[in-house]
């Protein structure tokens, strides 16, 4: 995929959900995978040319892993004239040493954001950006219907009372498939995780098991994210 037809989709959804305003500083939350790294691409070249002015910053929190290695990204920051910081942690020696967590996903996944929103306040951010794209819309659909037994996803727009901080979500109407596509075609430096629960996860068996009953009946996923986009849920509403 090109980078034009992914600042279409991206596009889109921001003004479709009013993602953003003018004089917003938003800043980017960077794992190092493929999907935070489109959105940085993205969201740097909207900037260019969106009518409403806007900055952005990279913020990657550091779990603590030892193999982790971020020069590439940094590279890539400077590249794209984005501003990038690292928030070092201790998140990983917490949840798998200490705490020695058989589900770790859950702890982990609410220090990241802790310490991510904390970082950004301070940066003078007012907005955080998260790369879910319409594949991960879907996948926490179900993990709603079959782990928790309610109809739920996260919305386009989430405000965080405790912060004061927005979260948006632009690639909302990118496929994963996109993504890989535009990765693949710009040779953007993905980072692989260092986390020992990577693959082997709650969500990835969901992501599995949706792709199987996509590939037996084409066009669900499409149906499903539809689905949502008419079901009522908090935030959905364009």
């Amino acid at each position: 995929m090109k980078l034009q037809q992914v600042l279409s989709l991206v596009r889109k959804a921001v003004d479709d959900y009013h993602m953003i305003e003018e004089g917003d500083k938003i800043a980017v939350g960077i794992s190092g995978g493929k999907d935070s790294l489109t959105l940085l691409n993205a969201l740097a070249a909207l900037r260019r040319f969106y009518p409403l002015p806007f900055d952005i910053m990279a913020v990657t929190v550091d779990l603590g892993f030892d193999n982790l290695n971020l020069d590439r990204i940094s590279i890539f920051c400077k590249e794209l004239q984005v501003e990038y910081q690292v928030i070092p942690t201790e998140i990983a020696k917490i949840v798998f040493e200490d705490r020695k967590e058989s589900n770790p996903c859950s702890l982990c996944a609410k220090m990241r954001k802790g310490a991510l929103n904390t970082a950004v306040r301070e940066a003078g951010c007012n907005k955080v950006a998260y790369a879910h794209h319409k594949d991960d819309v879907v996948d926490t659909l179900m993990m709603s219907l079959m782990l928790e037994g309610r109809i739920h996803t996260f919305s386009p727009v989430t405000y965080l009372d405790r912060t004061g901080i927005t979260v948006i979500r632009p690639l909302i109407y990118m496929k994963e498939s996109d993504v890989i596509g535009f990765v693949n075609r710009y040779q953007v430096p993905v980072v692989k995780s260092p986390c020992p629960a990577d693959g082997n996860t709650k969500r990835e068996y969901v992501k599995q098991l949706i792709r199987n009953i996509n590939l037996e009946n084409p066009g669900v996923k499409e149906r499903m994210f539809t689905a949502v986009q008419n079901s009522g849920i908090k935030g959905w509403e364009k």
